[in-house]
């Protein structure tokens, strides 16, 4: 039997790409139509679904011994995993046709393919604090530097870790916590004594084929399950840096927490049958919080029952179990926000205020400032000739490949000792590293490679080789130097970090945006937190070039909504230690009602294009340090509000009652079930699709919770609405008592013009003398 295959080259790796884009991209779509090929003509590992593992009802764990006997007397080999802690199922090796007559049998919620997701990839802590809008005078106000211990247990779902990493170091920490049930499984190059009081729980999953990486250890050997474990909880470090660039104390959000490790991905993806695997075991472990900075991508869209993290993370939620996960790197386009289950916190990524500036000096001193990580070597005086591509083309080639150096477009021989000047505005085939690599190779000393601007802000690295990256509002400069001059000289400067850079946050090309696929009536992403140019740990047996003169970096300078994810996941582990019995939607709806939309300039939130950001692109906002700590109100939003959206969805009341371990005996979907419904589930924002189907009059409720330390609190209402649309809130006073808690209002839009003519944001804010508890509103046409 074969393994099923639907693989997705992930986008960005954070490592240095030595390889042509060109045959990365042949790579990419080989194993695109290897995939399909192999959904249409080989047995495969299929996952079969069969809901909750403690069902009241014992027919289901009946029907799935049942199942898993009849595959296993077909074929001892067949069963690949087993899933029976958080929830019941199975992965195994079968036919299409075995797996189609699965599928129709009691019990079973569905049968998939095993999918391959990809990843999605200290200074940000301070900027998180210092970039906080909400002032409280508490004694929790600010993030901890202690070496105390809590009993908060992070599970990272990712590609492993290095634990020899000092941001893994135990010191000052209290024994493991008596209700661990974790283990550390051990092997060839990783033993028991890797795992401390710091490092509780590691766990991986062989590859269902046996024939990668994954297969033999926990121990990473990519680099981003280590990097994103320290960004969450890393131990503090009081001297980390990148070869001296962003040199600082390095620490995670919840330096106090333990950490469990599930090593789930390979260079090569993450199989959906060991995500499932790594969420069954981490709801029988104990964790508290699971950070997933992985997923599917845009153009793959499976259902809810046919999601692996989607799946998992149900299960997990249901047990109390914070999910968060990264939004994807797919952007800026919209529709393509991925992890986008309503029971998920989803974080998309921005800029903080450090900026990496590798600037170019020409002739007479003029400086021309650069974006890059490079560790020039070359003189601060501008000596060196600088030419652009397009005029030492070969004469067989386009004098648009030269312009943009691609591959073997230029005459080396007049290449050779100079400073390239390439103009990529208009290239999307070769990223800013690949152009180096043709430039060093044809013998050039130097790059300036002229970028469009919606690209910039993270910075490439290019080791010692002197290149960086200058914005097209910059390049006339440039192009009027060189063409105007008869000997134009150049040099550029080695990189220096820049920090208070403003504006920031901004949000970044990269980051994946919503409306989501899965339900526009459920606003995607939620929150946005810090993903560009992240310092963390990194391995120990990096194969990175090392600079010269430098000593091996143990941390590593990467970006991606993966580096966003793990950020929201520490601060959603300390708002757990500190809120022990709040549940996964109050520490989510904390974290979204408090977020801000201001930069550091205290003006709106801007893309990195300069265009304003809107819900679409950071949910409710860029996380605050100190506003979550204490939200005031909180939106709880319960197990029966999730069934209900998988009512609204589509499914019956039969297969709900079968997915959850909670359902009350009495449940049923309600009879009118559809997707518009969804707008009304107690969630901390608000979305109504197809507005103008509607008659331009939609009525929603949502129902908030006083957590605030004062039992006798007022809250008054204040709506933030475009023009051509009328905003009635019902009641617009909010009195809670020592015997109130809990309090509703209804929300009524109209529209004072015929239809919407584009989508319309705006937001609905609860304020006490203390607090301001803000939902974001999307109405969509």
């Amino acid at each position: 039997m074969g393994i099923y295959i639907c693989a997705i080259v992930t986008k960005r790796i954070p490592i240095n790409m030595k390889t042509n884009s060109i045959v990365l991209l042949v790579f990419h779509s080989l194993f695109l139509f290897l995939g399909e090929s192999s959904s249409a003509s080989h047995n495969g590992v299929y996952v079969v679904y069969m809901g909750a593992a403690d069902s009241r009802n014992s027919s289901l764990r009946s029907d799935h011994a049942h199942i898993l006997n009849l595959v296993l007397r077909r074929n001892d080999n067949a069963l690949v995993r087993n899933y029976k802690h958080g929830f019941s199922g199975f992965a195994a090796r079968l036919s299409k046709e075995d797996a189609a007559s699965i599928a129709q049998k009691p019990g079973v919620v569905s049968v998939f393919p095993d999918p391959i997701l990809k990843l999605h990839t200290t200074r940000s802590w301070d900027f998180l604090e210092y970039n906080s809008h909400v002032i409280i005078d508490s004694d929790r106000n600010t993030l901890s530097n202690s070496s105390s211990s809590s009993d908060i247990v992070i599970g990272i779902i990712d590609t492993g870790i290095w634990p020899e990493a000092a941001s893994f170091n135990d010191k000052g920490m209290d024994p493991v916590p008596s209700h661990w049930n974790g283990t550390c499984i051990t092997s060839k190059d990783f033993n028991s004594s890797n795992c401390n009081r710091k490092l509780i729980g590691a766990r991986y999953y062989p590859s269902p084929g046996g024939d990668d990486t994954l297969a033999s250890s926990v121990r990473d050997s990519v680099g981003h399950g280590t990097h994103t474990a320290s960004t969450a909880a890393g131990s503090t470090v009081s001297v980390a840096s990148y070869y001296g660039l962003a040199e600082g104390t390095a620490r995670g959000g919840f330096p106090e927490s333990r950490l469990a490790i599930y090593k789930v991905c390979s260079e090569f993806g993450c199989t959906g049958s060991s995500i499932l695997a790594a969420f069954d075991d981490a709801i029988a472990d104990g964790v508290d919080v699971l950070s997933l900075s992985l997923g599917p991508s845009p153009s793959f869209h499976p259902d809810l029952m046919t999601d692996p993290i989607a799946i998992g993370a149900f299960h997990a939620v249901e047990r109390g179990i914070m999910v968060v996960c990264s939004a994807g790197n797919d952007g800026p386009y919209p529709n393509t926000v991925v992890n986008a289950a309503p029971w998920i916190l989803t974080v998309a990524a921005t800029t903080i205020d450090r900026d990496f500036q590798s600037n170019v000096v020409l002739g007479g001193n003029k400086v021309v400032k650069g974006e890059a990580i490079n560790f020039s070597p070359l003189s601060s005086s501008p000596e060196y000739p600088l030419i652009y591509g397009e005029t030492v083309r070969k004469s067989d080639m386009y004098i648009d490949e030269a312009r943009q150096c691609h591959q073997d477009s230029f005459d080396e021989s007049k290449v050779k000792g100079k400073i390239i000047l390439c103009n990529g505005e208009s290239d999307t085939l070769y990223p800013p590293t690949a152009i180096a690599d043709t430039v060093k190779q044809a013998g050039g000393l130097g790059l300036v490679h002229i970028t469009p601007d919606k690209n910039r802000g993270v910075a490439s690295k290019y080791g010692d080789f002197p290149a960086t990256t200058i914005s097209t509002k910059d390049a006339p400069t440039l192009l009027q130097y060189v063409n105007s001059t008869s000997n134009p000289v150049a040099t550029i400067l080695p990189t220096v970090s820049v920090i208070n850079y403003k504006p920031a946050p901004m949000m970044i090309y990269f980051s994946s945006r919503g409306p989501s696929t899965l339900s526009n009536n459920i606003l995607k992403p939620d929150i946005a937190a810090p993903g560009v140019n992240i310092l963390a740990a990194w391995l120990g047996n990096s194969t990175e070039e090392v600079p010269k003169g430098k000593k091996y970096s143990p941390y590593n300078i990467i970006s991606g909504t993966s580096m966003s994810c793990p950020h929201v996941s520490g601060f959603a582990g300390r708002l757990k230690s500190l809120n022990p019995t709040w549940s996964a939607s109050a520490i989510r709806s904390a974290i979204m009602t408090s977020a801000t939309q201001i930069n550091n300039m205290k003006t709106p939130i801007t893309t990195d294009s300069g265009s304003l950001a809107t819900p679409y692109d950071y949910g409710a906002g860029f996380i605050t340090a100190s506003g979550p700590l204490q939200p005031g109100l909180v939106y709880e939003t319960s197990t029966v509000d999730y069934l209900n959206f998988l009512c609204y969805i589509g499914l019956n009341t039969t297969s709900v009652m079968v997915i959850s371990r909670t359902v009350p005996t009495s449940f049923s979907c309600p009879k009118d079930s559809s997707s518009d419904l969804i707008s009304n589930i107690n969630y901390p924002s608000i979305s109504i699709s197809d507005f103008n189907k509607k008659g331009g009059v939609v009525n929603v409720s949502r129902t908030v919770t006083n957590v605030g330390e004062e039992n006798e609190i007022e809250y008054s209402v204040a709506v933030d609405a475009p023009s051509g649309l009328n905003v009635k809130v019902i009641p617009d006073k909010l009195k809670f008592t020592k015997t109130s808690k809990t309090l509703s209002y209804q929300v009524i839009f109209s529209l004072t013009s015929t239809s919407l003519k584009e989508d319309l944001f705006g937001s609905i804010k609860w304020t006490s003398d203390k607090y301001t508890v803000r939902s974001p509103f999307v109405l969509a046409k």
